[in-house]
């Protein structure tokens, strides 16, 4: 992906639909919190997309689904890097007038970062409620960051194996190319050897082996021919 091409957010989504206890992982938060929602969120600087997804509240969010980046507190926690925290937000003085919260009707929240091993970041790890919860507290935000890194973790060991797969197949496919071309010209060789054996005066037993190299390499060829177009 070139710096100015637009990012695919189907591979994120498929990378955590591949990522092993994701959905353990939302169940136990909600289990744990109290929380009726849960999800992994990919957020960038113009996006929010949701990659996996807890709701028993109704929230009505989906794997791809989105919401406009501006209206979520996961964007400024994408610009200062910080887990926020909120109990109850009608009692919680810096957030009991911002605009997140009125236009999705919660009153307890919590975002982890999901910052990856190269610093880059991700996303979030969050969870919602109608209701106040007690969230502000070392069990909880400990359980949170534990699992925001674990998630980055399996992430960047998926993106490199499927990245090392990537340029597995690349190999495979000049390593057949590169094998076809010589076994072609090999083969030729081979049949273009055994026409001009057939034009020298040969004894019965020179004739008969002459016959079987024509029969290999003709046997060979077609075996060549076919394996090359198998799709790669």
């Amino acid at each position: 992906m070139t710096p100015d091409s637009p990012h695919d957010f189907q591979v994120d989504l498929d990378a955590i639909a591949a990522l092993p206890g994701i959905a353990a992982i939302l169940e136990v938060v909600c289990r744990t919190t109290g929380m009726g929602f849960a999800a992994v969120a990919r957020v960038t600087d113009d996006r929010w997309v949701c990659c996996a997804v807890k709701d028993d509240i109704a929230f009505g969010m989906v794997p791809g689904g989105e919401l406009k980046v501006q209206t979520t507190i996961c964007d400024e926690i994408r610009d200062s890097g910080e887990r926020v925290v909120i109990d109850h937000v009608a009692r919680d003085s810096a957030f009991c007038n911002h605009h997140t919260p009125a236009m999705y009707g919660f009153q307890s929240y919590i975002s982890q970062p999901i910052v990856m091993p190269d610093g880059k970041f991700f996303g979030t790890l969050c969870a919602i409620d109608p209701r106040p919860n007690t969230l502000n507290n070392p069990a909880v935000t400990g359980m949170f960051k534990l699992f925001a890194d674990l998630i980055a973790l399996q992430l960047d060991t998926h993106n490199h194996l499927a990245q090392m797969e990537k340029e597995n197949e690349q190999l495979r496919h000049r390593f057949r190319a590169g094998l076809g071309h010589d076994m072609r010209n090999t083969l030729a060789a081979m049949e273009a050897g055994a026409r001009l054996l057939e034009r020298t005066p040969l004894n019965e037993r020179a004739t008969i082996i002459v016959h079987e190299m024509q029969l290999s390499a003709r046997k060979l060829a077609d075996q060549v021919a076919a394996a090359m177009q198998q799709p790669q």
